[in-house]
């Protein structure tokens, strides 16, 4: 933990707590607790410069990158002004996403866990002190098996099935190291053109219950399923083990609200589960003097959809 002792952790983890970071209680699926709202929380992918406005216009929490807020690779002290700020903004940091750099090889040949699993930790530990409930495990550049893991059937193409092998093991030893943690990291489907494994909700599934851990669960992001024509019926059928969601409008990938997308079946889908987790966009925002105006659409777009306007 980056020099971190027991007896550290467990008193930054109490700081943490006395300070409000942890706003709404620990969530175990759709049917988590949203603390006093009830019901699902709007937040999203931005940095702590942004939180103040977000409060404002009534956003229930924000989303950033592991490597910008929990630092994984700075010592404890280094990291500690921006522990000190994550819990002194306005609204919570629930989640964080951008989670294994792509210098760190899950898959292929040159696949080696180690320093993957150091730094994965890390994150997790701190993520836990500044109340985060999931990491959203994307990370394209670290998970695509690279073209030089051929397939034995086929030449020409990589060995995907390895990889999601080799995938699956990077999770289980993670689940295994973080037991004792709170955070939940959450396996995200990319589309195809962005990552040659997990591409579908009901992939992401199959990891989470190979694994088999509470460590573990399952990321919807509606942009991806649009791209990928995925039904709506995978988020009812992942129910519990959904713990999180990103959304982006589908013609532009800028915010909820910028182009005619309907998320409708999707919203609809969640409250169907009675999802209580966060959905956070994760987007493009357009010119920077139109942010206070595009981030009013798209809460106002999402609570629409969700029924909630």
């Amino acid at each position: 933990m980056n020099g971190i002792n027991r007896r550290g952790f467990l008193g930054l983890t109490a700081a943490a707590a006395a300070a409000g970071c942890a706003s709404d209680k620990c969530c175990t699926g759709s049917k988590c607790c949203a603390g006093d709202k009830g019901r699902m929380l709007f937040g999203a992918c931005r940095g702590l410069d942004a939180v103040p406005l977000m409060k404002k216009i009534g956003y229930d929490f924000f989303e950033s990158s592991v490597p910008a807020m929990l630092q994984p690779e700075k010592s404890d002290a280094e990291w500690a002004k921006q522990r000190d700020a994550i819990l002194a903004a306005p609204l919570p940091l629930r989640s964080c996403n951008g989670f294994i750099p792509g210098k760190f090889r899950l898959t292929g040949p040159e696949a080696k866990f180690d320093d993957a699993l150091v730094f994965a930790e890390t994150a997790c530990r701190r993520a836990d002190i500044v109340g985060v409930k999931t990491i959203v495990f994307g990370s394209s550049g670290a998970r695509n098996v690279p073209g030089d893991l051929l397939a034995k059937d086929k030449k020409d193409r990589p060995d995907t099935e390895k990889g999601v092998e080799q995938y699956t093991e990077f999770c289980r030893q993670l689940c295994k190291r973080i037991a004792d943690c709170k955070v939940t990291i959450v396996i995200e489907p990319l589309r195809p053109n962005e990552s040659n494994i997990i591409n579908y909700v009901w992939q992401g599934l199959q990891i989470v219950e190979d694994v088999n851990s509470p460590r573990l669960r399952q990321l919807a992001d509606l942009f991806h399923m649009l791209c990928g024509r995925e039904s709506a019926c995978s988020i009812v059928k992942a129910a519990d083990r959904l713990m999180h969601c990103h959304i982006a409008a589908k013609g532009t990938r800028l915010f909820p609200g910028s182009d005619d997308t309907n998320f409708q079946p999707y919203f609809d889908a969640l409250n169907k589960i009675n999802y209580r987790g966060g959905v956070s966009c994760e987007c493009g925002w357009g010119d920077k003097k139109d942010l206070e105006k595009n981030l009013m659409t798209a809460l106002a777009t999402m609570r629409k959809f969700a029924g909630l306007a």
